[in-house]
């Protein structure tokens, strides 16, 4: 996902149609300096997987108490987990490598695999068996086989990968940041199937996924949500968020999907019929444009910090200690 802080202007707020009931609840706080990308929950095992610039900060889900690290992981951007085989797996951005650690003990487990340059998603393929990292600056996608923690193969890309979600049935599909389109990925036959536009999005990056009705959801640049359906290859509705969202999430519980905004609010969005309506923009902090949604709860949880200030034009920096995940729920 895009690291950087965008400096946001106010923008209109957009009419709600109905209150989720949903709002902050707290936070847990993690401390530390530098930033972070994706946070990833295990519902299962109620821990919270955090990146945080050179390692992995793991909470308690319901006490919200740091219970473990994960060092050594320069430039993490995800944490994917497999239980079935004790494994999580990590996208080390800066060494174009992934940590492979013990689910229980979070220790490592053998050698850093290598992947394509700057791996940022990352996602486990029942079907398959395989973890993926999709690499940013190489524009492509390492499969990794899971059980023996060794390269499958390398899939060529159309442009720069961002989010990425499986089906669970041998494909995946990937948000293409820099040609505004979604690819679709053989899992077995490591192969792209299909692309399409996904106009009038721009700078599409987090990604979700409604399994049931097979949607896509892609959170873009220009403050749209593209709804897309990927069996046909077009988008069905492009409902307005919230400025500076870098994530996406879908709750199966409530039918809920949520776009995490840099500007400080959450936009929930629902399905009605054949359309998809905003139900409500919920303040959350400024800089919690990642997210990831526990469905046991369903809280969402998302990463922020403090800025400091800088010089125009530069890149932004966060302010020691001040790191923490927000809580938002019923």
């Amino acid at each position: 996902m895009r690291r950087v802080f965008l400096l946001l202007l106010c923008v209109p707020v957009v009419v709600m149609a109905a209150s989720t009931g949903f709002h902050v609840l707290g936070d847990i706080k993690i401390g530390g300096e530098g930033g972070w990308d994706y946070v990833t929950v295990d519902s299962a095992a109620r821990r919270l997987y955090v990146s945080h610039a050179t390692h992995v900060v793991v909470a308690d889900l319901d006490s919200g108490k740091i219970v473990g690290d994960i060092p050594d992981t320069p430039g993490v951007h995800g944490v994917e987990i497999v239980p079935a085989l004790n494994r999580g797996f990590v996208s080390n951005g800066r060494s174009d490598n992934v940590t492979v650690f013990d689910l229980k003990t979070l220790q490592a487990v053998g050698p850093k695999v290598s992947t394509g340059a700057n791996p940022d998603s990352i996602k486990y393929d029942q079907p398959s068996g395989r973890v993926f990292t999709f690499n940013g600056r190489s524009k492509n996608a390492t499969s990794i086989d899971a059980k023996t923690a060794t390269v499958a193969g390398t899939v060529a890309l159309s442009g720069k990968p961002e989010g990425v979600v499986s089906d669970g049935k041998g494909k995946m599909f990937v948000n293409i940041e820099d040609t505004n389109e979604m690819v679709e990925l053989d899992t077995v036959k490591l192969a792209v199937t299909k692309k399409y536009s996904l106009s009038p999005c721009e700078g599409p990056s987090g990604l979700a996924f409604d399994p049931k009705v097979r949607r896509l959801f892609s959170v873009c640049t220009n403050r749209l949500m593209a709804v897309s359906d990927p069996d046909a290859g077009k988008v069905v509705a492009p409902p307005p968020i919230g400025a500076g969202s870098d994530g996406a999430a879908f709750d199966p519980g409530n039918g809920y999907v949520f776009s995490s905004n840099g500007d400080g609010t959450l936009t929930v969005v629902a399905q009605s019929g054949a359309k998809w309506d905003v139900l409500e923009n919920i303040a959350t902090e400024r800089g919690a444009r990642t997210i990831a949604v526990d469905e046991k709860t369903h809280k969402v949880y998302l990463p922020t910090a403090k800025t400091a200030p800088s010089q125009r034009g530069a890149r932004a920096t966060y302010l020691p200690d001040t790191f923490k995940v927000v809580i938002v729920g019923k």
